[in-house]
């Protein structure tokens, strides 16, 4: 891959067209609309045996998510609720929920707010930094900086197509500027009635080596009444699915 970084964007001070960018990048990597999604995850350190797991999650907006653990079948049952920034995880023998954070690891290198709350759009202020060309591709390069300490990542520096608004890389920060992360969106394919990324690499930037690997698939739009985002309806969904 070759990088080349050209001069600062004449646009870097249009907030509006920042917002715009990230928008319509979101709106490609998943519907505005309900919906739901098969995610199989594939995470390898050096000299450990692959850990793979399926999850499908059920969203709406970016308000409303619940992610269900598929495989493997010991933890089946498991489940992520997540209302605006809360987020509980639901255990088959334990009666109440445990609180958790968006930025804690779920497996790998892939955070709870990786699969719970993947648009940018409302999290983080985005700026448009410059513009960068990648294998002869010109891209916007924008630095996303979270709104406040309950969102995923501190920073996000994120890579998008200039020519189509597709997502190319991004790379994920801690509130402390520290790089943790490296994801690029790859495979984009049909999926949920338009071309997405149907394959997410994360890269550690620290441990050389530790990737996890999303394959999203069978994506369909569903209608997600607001009760269903419940405490409550949880364990009828758990014994329904």
């Amino acid at each position: 891959m070759t990088l080349l970084t050209g001069g600062a964007s004449l646009a870097a001070d249009d907030p509006e067209l920042a917002r715009s960018i990230v928008a319509k990048a979101d709106e490609i990597r998943f519907p505005a609309d309900g919906f739901q999604v098969t995610i199989d995850i594939v995470s390898t350190s050096p000299g450990e045996d692959p850990d793979e797991r399926k999850y499908k999650v059920l969203s709406k907006g970016n308000q409303n998510t619940i992610v269900q653990t598929l495989e493997p079948a010991a933890d089946r049952g498991q489940a992520l609720l997540m209302r605006g920034r809360d987020l509980w995880v639901f255990m088959p023998n334990i009666s109440q929920p445990v609180r958790l954070s968006l930025a804690q690891r779920l497996t790998g290198q892939v955070a709870n707010g990786d699969l719970a709350r993947a648009s940018f759009s409302g999290d983080y202020e985005p700026k448009i930094l410059r513009t960068d060309t990648v294998d002869g591709e010109k891209m916007h390069v924008l630095e996303l900086t979270a709104v406040d300490r309950g969102v995923t990542y501190g920073k996000v520096l994120y890579w998008v197509r200039q020519s189509n608004n597709w997502p190319h890389k991004a790379e994920f920060y801690s509130l402390s500027d520290r790089l943790l992360k490296v994801c690029r969106y790859e495979k984009f394919q049909s999926l949920g009635g338009r071309i997405r990324p149907t394959q997410l690499v994360m890269e550690d930037a620290l441990r050389k080596g530790d990737v996890s690997t999303l394959r999203y698939s069978q994506m369909s739009a569903k209608d997600l009444p607001d009760r269903v985002f419940t405490k409550q309806y949880m364990d009828k969904l758990n014994r329904v699915d």
